[in-house]
């Protein structure tokens, strides 16, 4: 899956609807902004498994890689296999 401001909506939404936070940009630097804590961290991987069918290790979990929704993008995109499920964004119950 490419990087493409598809993606970058897509992880906008996780951040509105699941997040309760509103990204003022795709390069907004996430932690500088206060924008993201550790448990928004917490819950923005599980979004992101659910969403992208992408699970992260312990190896993945440097800040650089979810610093903005450009980076988390970049992160993604190579670990969505055409077999994720990949469908639009549903909030979560």
């Amino acid at each position: 899956m490419p990087c493409s401001s598809d993606l970058h909506e897509r992880i906008a939404r996780i951040f509105a609807v699941s997040l309760n936070v509103e990204v003022p940009d795709a390069d907004t630097d996430l932690f500088d902004a206060g924008l993201l804590d550790s448990l928004a961290f917490v819950e923005l991987l599980l979004c992101l498994e659910r969403e992208f069918g992408v699970t992260t290790s312990v190896d993945d979990l440097e800040a650089d890689n979810f610093r903005s929704i450009v980076r988390i993008a970049a992160f993604v995109a190579p670990r969505v296999t055409t077999s994720s499920r990949v469908v639009p964004f549903r909030a979560h119950a």
